[in-house]
């Protein structure tokens, strides 16, 4: 994925502000005691990122937040047009699924496309059924998934000029673990592979039952 200076640049800032958030929410929350020991060098906490939404999912059904995130999810902003990032990303988002489900844990991974243009229902559904069964793909209209991603204090930026089927859309890549309940309690970056990814759900999930 081509990525601008620029982009870069913003997208730092917005993680800077998403780190600070997720603190405050933590601190306001009260979950500091009971994810303590899950959480480690990370932020983690609940209210302050994430929110309602109502978007369609890959079926081509209007969808809640209430609908998609009942179970503990892994949530990514992606598109599937996206040449290498996404794919990498939602991949390893399913092996850490995968993972916790040997563990015996239930985690359902979703994907909301920064890409309503192209991401249209169908589209989707082929997506998802490739990267993983449990996977839900939700799509939306541009105002719907530029309020999403606003909940969520994540950054996309679809090109001005979209007439080339190929142009590509600067996106963050975190993925972050919702759980009932709590909402947000902590993200995951790029560089962390499935397994850390299922060894740290597993301790928040553990602890949310504490």
């Amino acid at each position: 994925m081509a990525v601008s200076t620029r982009s870069y640049a913003i997208a730092a800032v917005s993680v800077a502000a998403l780190a600070l958030l997720a603190t405050y929410a933590v601190t306001r929350g009260g979950d500091e005691g009971r994810f303590a020991n899950c959480t480690g060098t990370r932020v983690a906490g609940g209210g302050a990122i994430g929110g309602p939404f109502t978007l369609t999912d890959e079926n081509g059904q209007r969808v809640t937040d209430k609908d998609v995130l009942k179970d503990p999810s892994f949530v990514y902003f992606g598109y599937t047009f996206c040449p290498d990032i996404c794919p990498a990303d939602t991949a390893r988002n399913a092996e850490a699924v995968d993972a916790l489900e040997e563990m015996g844990y239930d985690v359902t991974p979703v994907f909301i496309s920064v890409d309503p243009n192209r991401d249209k229902p169908e589209v989707l559904k082929e997506w998802t059924e490739y990267i993983h069964p449990k996977m839900i793909g939700l799509t939306g209209t541009p105002e719907e998934i530029a309020s999403v991603a606003k909940e969520y204090k994540t950054y996309y930026k679809v090109p001005d000029d979209t007439s080339d089927p190929y142009y590509v859309v600067d996106h963050m890549t975190q993925t972050y673990l919702m759980l009932p309940g709590y909402g947000f309690v902590t993200m995951f970056s790029r560089e962390d592979p499935p397994e850390d990814m299922a060894k740290t759900t597993a301790c928040f999930l553990d602890a949310a039952k504490g």
